[in-house]
């Protein structure tokens, strides 16, 4: 690295102390003074970031609850009676149960896809409070649903709120995090999405002996409740530090800094952040001002072709590599087969030789073995990196589908003569599981969330969800046929992907452990010429000199 960019530079503080701040964000990993340890143990230093984390997570149970939900309402009794068209012995049944589960993954596709623009114009914060309305709204229509269509279109209404959600939650935590735990943090949104999945599967397993439409009707209600929590609690949250600055609400951006971060305003660390989130601002807007001159007046025509213009931005220089790799880690997330295995391991059971009680027995462990792994990141992500994760995750996923595509080749015709392999097959699945909830689970969560410019980050986001959304949606399509007609076919298709998620992750996905929002230019290498290299470090430095000079002459204008 070049001297240049380890230069400081000393500015005087109203005390008459040296100060040194680092110009530009290369340097800034290198020299940045931390806040606290990395990983686990620094959750507990910076408390109050935490905490706020914490809540907006919830968001991700209210997402991970309707899943799980969904998966024992379909088979129950009391609910086919109400709704005949999605029973086995009803004309078009699999089309019509098929359509009604896709519902959420279309409103979650539309609401994650308008949740960009939603979350730049009225705040991270607020925007999570329109879709906690949106999805109160959609569970109230499914608790109250009388017939198909009502249903239907409660589900489509709800999936645009969880859509919603699934992308401004992460999006929020990790421009509130401190560098060192934003993983830990990031964590959490997954960790909560499988939380939700897990209560709601044996919350509908018990209401499933309840006489009467209450044992579908209740699990419907009661995922009301976290979002009502999460409702009030947001107006207590908050603003994003990183939003208030893109809007120009760079004072109001020290505080709501300084307050996430437990320290004076006049902390170093704090100063230096605030002087690293305004400069990439103002970086990212001039390289908008230059590359869309036409359109800089202030008129509501040129906004709202700047915005079309934005979406675009995010698959140019300086932005294509970050869309790549977020979109990707969704894509593959779907991919490994993961969801696939929640919606039918019922079924996927029952190729294993299972009675009906075990695999419902067996689904539900499942989930609790994914909850597990999805722990363990709380502490990995931060320590060992996201690229080791997704790495080793990749490679014990393959190995656990390529095995079980065997036993279930071998012995699928007669597994009442094999009881050996078909619990060694249920016990793959369940380590399967694991290594998915410890690594491809929370990582492709937290990366779109940190590896995104600040002007683009809210548009990269919503991009990486839809894509996870729609290939969810794509997953829901193929799987069915694809366990049915097939049978060890659908792990040696998914073994495939699993290979193919490692070779994408090995050449193309970089570390991002450690490193400040503002310093993801340099990650993915998008500030390469030295012109724009010098035009950051001058921005900085102006700040930082504006910011001094405004400091030493404010006593004497008083």
């Amino acid at each position: 690295m070049e001297s240049k960019f380890r230069e400081t530079k000393q500015v005087a503080n109203p005390a008459g102390e040296g100060v040194g701040f680092v110009h530009h964000a290369e340097a800034v990993w290198n020299q940045r003074e931390p806040y606290g340890p990395a990983g686990f143990k620094g959750v507990f230093i910076s408390y109050y970031a935490t905490l706020c984390a914490a809540f907006a997570a919830i968001g991700g149970m209210v997402f991970g609850y309707d899943q799980g939900v969904v998966s024992v309402v379909l088979v129950m009794p009391q609910f086919l009676a109400r709704f005949t068209r999605v029973s086995e012995t009803a004309p078009g049944a699999g089309f019509y149960k098929g359509l009604m589960t896709a519902m959420i993954e279309l409103g979650a596709f539309l609401g994650a896809l308008n949740q960009g623009w939603i979350a730049d114009k009225y705040s991270r914060k607020y925007s999570m409070l329109i879709a906690v309305v949106i999805f109160t709204i959609g569970s109230i229509v499914q608790t109250a649903a009388m017939d198909y269509a009502m249903l239907t279109v409660g589900r489509l209404v709800g999936g645009i709120g969880i859509g919603m959600l699934s992308m401004v939650a992460p999006l929020y935590i990790g421009e509130i995090s401190p560098p060192e735990i934003r993983g830990s943090l990031l964590v959490l949104e997954e960790f909560c999405i499988v939380f939700g999945i897990v209560v709601a599967y044996w919350i509908t397993y018990g209401t499933r002996y309840m006489s009467g439409e209450w044992a579908w009707r209740l699990p419907f209600l009661l995922q009301m409740i976290p979002s009502t929590v999460l409702g009030l609690g947001i107006l207590f949250l908050p603003f994003s530090p990183r939003w208030l600055a893109s809007k120009g609400r760079d004072s109001e951006a020290l505080q709501s800094l300084a307050k996430l971060r437990q320290l004076p305003a006049t902390d170093q660390r704090v100063e230096q952040e605030w002087f690293d989130i305004r400069a990439e601002v103002a970086f990212h807007r001039q390289t908008s001002a230059m590359r869309h001159p036409t359109l800089q007046s202030e008129s509501k025509l040129n906004s709202i072709k700047l915005e079309l213009v934005s979406w675009m931005d995010c698959f140019r220089r300086g932005c294509w590599r970050r869309t790549h790799v977020g979109i990707g880690l969704m894509f593959f997330q779907q991919f490994v087969g993961i969801n696939a295995l929640i919606y039918y391991s019922p079924t996927l059971f029952e190729t294993m030789g299972l009675n009906y009680s075990m695999q419902l027995i067996m689904s539900g462990v499942l989930n609790v073995t994914q909850l597990v792994g999805v722990s363990t990141s709380l502490w990995t992500i931060d320590r060992f990196g996201r690229r080791p994760l997704l790495l080793w995750g990749s490679f014990f996923m393959t190995i656990s589908h390529l095995i079980i595509a065997i036993f279930v080749g071998k012995y699928s015709k007669n597994w009442s003569a094999h009881r050996g392999p078909g619990w060694a097959s249920a016990a793959l699945l369940l380590f399967y599981m694991l290594s998915f909830g410890a690594t491809w689970g929370p990582v492709p969560w937290a990366m779109p969330s940190e590896i995104f410019p600040s002007s683009l980050r809210a548009k990269g986001v919503a991009l990486s969800t839809c894509s996870n959304w729609f290939n969810n949606f794509i997953i829901g399509l193929i799987t069915p046929p694809l366990v049915q007609n097939t049978g060890f076919g659908a792990y040696t298709f998914f073994a495939v992907f699993c290979l193919l998620s490692f070779a994408w992750t090995f050449f193309f996905v970089p570390e991002t452990r450690g490193r400040t929002l503002e310093q993801m230019d340099h990650v993915f290498k998008d500030i390469s010429s030295e012109e724009e290299e010098a035009r950051r470090q001058t921005i900085e430095a102006d700040l930082i000199a504006s910011h001094h000079r405004s400091m030493i002459s404010g006593p004497k204008d008083q």
